[in-house]
C-alpha cells in the first residue's frame, strides 16, 4: 500500500541576480547544487529525480513530453500506431549523431541507427541493470514474434510491437530509460557506463568526481533548433555540486556560486519563505523566485507481502491498521506549516493533480479523523493502541521534519512511530530489495 503524505506540485527554484552586462561577460555556465547527490548516469538506473536531471541532458529517446504532458516526437521525427493498438511505427530522424567518445572508430560519434534503440530497450530486461524491467511487460516478447518484439527493419524504423492495447505506452516511452545509448560505450565501459556516458543529448559528458562535482559541456553536434532556428543548447556548460548540508549550500547560492537551489528541500524553507510561500522581504532583491507546476508525491510506503517473517509479524498486515495510520495526521497542515504551503494535500489519492487521470470528484482519499483512527484500532484489536506495537519509520534525513510531525500526530492518536534516519543510497537499496 503506498500512503500519500501531501502532493508536492510546486517546484522552488532560487536564481541569483546577475545583470545583464554580467553575463555576457562571462562564458554561459550554469552551476547549481544536488543536495541528494547522484549515483548513476546510465538511463537504466533513471528512477530517481536526482538521476534524472542530469540524465535528461545526456540523453534522448524517441519521444519526449511538452510542458502540457503532451507527447512529441524527439529522435523519433514521426511514428504511428496500428488501427488495432498493437503495433507502433517510428520513422527516425537522420541527423542525430552520438557524442564523440573513445568507444568509437576515430573517436568520432557515430549516426543513430534503429538497431540502436533495440540494443537500448533490451538492455532493460537484466534487471541487474535496470530499474524498468515491468515497465516492459506490454511487449509482446514472445513465440508469435520471434521472442523480440522490438524490430528494425531498416535503419530509420523501429516497429515495437505489444500483447495488447495500452494507451498509456507512448507516455511511458518519454521517461529517460527508454533513451538510446551505443552499443560500442557498454562495450568499452561495461558497468562502469554509469560514470562513462555516451548518449545524443545538448550536453555531453566531461567529468564526474563523485560527492563533489560533475561537469557537463556543450553537444556541439546537437540536433534540436529553437523558433527561430538557432542550434541548443544556449549554455556552454552546466556544473553541478553536492554539498549536503543545507545552510552550506545557501551560503554559496548567497556568494554568487551557484545560480540556483531547485526544490523546497535544498534550503531553509522557514528562513526564505513566508507562510504564504513568498520571499521574505531580506531576500526579495537578492533572488528570484520562480514556481511551476511539478508532479511529485512524496508518500510513505508501506510493505504488505505476508510471505516475508518481517511483514508476518508485524500489525501493518492488518489494512484497519494501514487506514488509520492514513487518518491519523493531518496534511494540511503539514502542507502549511512544514512546506509553507508550497504543494497541496493530497486528500484525493494517489495521482498527483495536473495528470489526466486525476479526478477528485471520483478518488475520494483520507483526511483528518482522530475519530475513525479510534474505530479502525478497535476493529484491528488493539482498542485506543492497546497492544500495538511501535512501527518503525525509515527515512532519509531531508525528510526529517515532515514525518517528526507525523509521528507527533499518530501518538496522540495512540499510534507509536519510531524513526530510523538512513543514508539515502542504504535506503533506496533497503527498498528496491
Amino acid at each position: 500500500m503506498l500512503k500519500a503524505i501531501y502532493l508536492f506540485v510546486v517546484c522552488l527554484i532560487f536564481v541569483s541576480c546577475k545583470n545583464e552586462s554580467e553575463i555576457t561577460e562571462q562564458r554561459s555556465v550554469f552551476n547549481y547544487n544536488e543536495l541528494n547527490g547522484i549515483t548513476s548516469l546510465d538511463p537504466a538506473a533513471a528512477a530517481n529525480f536526482e538521476n534524472i536531471s542530469p540524465v535528461n541532458m545526456l540523453f534522448n529517446g524517441l519521444v519526449q513530453m511538452d510542458d502540457s504532458l503532451n507527447v512529441k516526437p524527439n529522435i523519433a521525427k514521426s511514428y504511428s500506431i496500428s488501427p488495432n493498438g498493437l503495433v507502433y511505427t517510428f520513422h527516425l530522424r537522420t541527423d542525430v549523431y552520438f557524442h564523440d567518445n573513445k568507444c568509437f572508430e576515430n573517436k568520432k560519434g557515430r549516426k543513430v541507427l534503429a538497431k540502436d534503440f533495440v540494443f537500448s530497450f533490451n538492455r532493460l530486461y537484466d534487471s541487474r541493470v535496470s530499474s524498468a524491467t515491468t515497465l516492459l511487460d506490454k511487449i509482446a516478447k514472445n513465440e508469435k514474434t520471434g521472442f523480440s518484439g522490438i524490430e528494425d527493419p531498416n535503419d530509420s524504423t523501429l516497429i515495437i510491437r505489444l500483447k495488447e492495447p495500452f494507451s498509456a505506452f507512448l507516455n511511458i516511452l518519454t521517461m529517460k530509460y527508454f533513451s538510446v545509448l551505443p552499443y560500442e560505450a557498454i562495450d568499452c565501459y561495461k558497468q562502469d557506463f554509469r560514470r562513462n556516458p555516451v548518449g545524443t543529448g545538448p550536453f555531453q559528458f566531461k567529468m564526474w568526481e563523485e560527492g563533489v562535482k560533475l561537469v557537463l559541456i556543450k553537444n556541439p553536434h546537437y540536433f534540436e533548433t529553437d523558433e527561430k532556428n538557432n542550434r541548443l543548447p544556449y549554455l556552454d556548460a552546466v556544473t553541478v555540486s553536492f554539498i549536503k548540508d543545507r545552510e552550506t549550500a545557501f551560503m554559496e547560492l548567497l556568494n554568487g556560486r551557484f545560480d540556483m537551489l531547485s526544490g523546497a528541500d535544498a534550503f531553509n524553507i522557514n528562513e526564505v519563505l513566508d507562510k504564504e510561500g513568498n520571499l521574505r522581504e531580506l531576500y526579495r532583491k537578492k533572488f528570484y523566485l520562480q514556481k511551476q507546476t511539478y508532479l511529485k508525491t512524496d508518500y510513505i510506503g508501506i510493505l504488505i507481502d505476508e510471505k516475508l517473517p518481517i511483514v508476518r509479524n508485524s500489525p501493518l498486515k492488518l489494512k484497519a491498521i494501514r487506514q488509520a495510520i492514513n487518518y491519523a495526521f493531518d496534511r494540511d497542515k503539514l502542507i502549511k506549516y512544514l512546506r509553507n504551503n508550497i504543494g497541496v494535500a493530497a486528500h484525493s489519492g494517489f495521482i498527483p493533480k495536473g495528470m489526466k487521470s486525476y479526478n477528485d470528484s471520483v478518488v475520494k482519499g483520507y483526511d483528518y479523523n482522530p475519530d475513525k483512527v479510534k474505530k479502525l484500532l478497535a476493529d484491528a484489536g488493539f482498542p485506543g493502541g492497546k497492544g500495538l506495537p511501535e512501527l518503525v519509520l525509515h527515512i532519509t534525513d531531508n525528510y526529517k521534519e515532515q514525518v517528526e510531525f507525523i509521528q507527533s500526530q499518530l501518538a496522540e492518536n495512540n499510534i507509536k512511530v519510531q524513526i530510523s534516519i538512513e543514508k539515502t543510497s542504504v535506503l533506496r537499496q533497503a527498498v528496491s530489495s
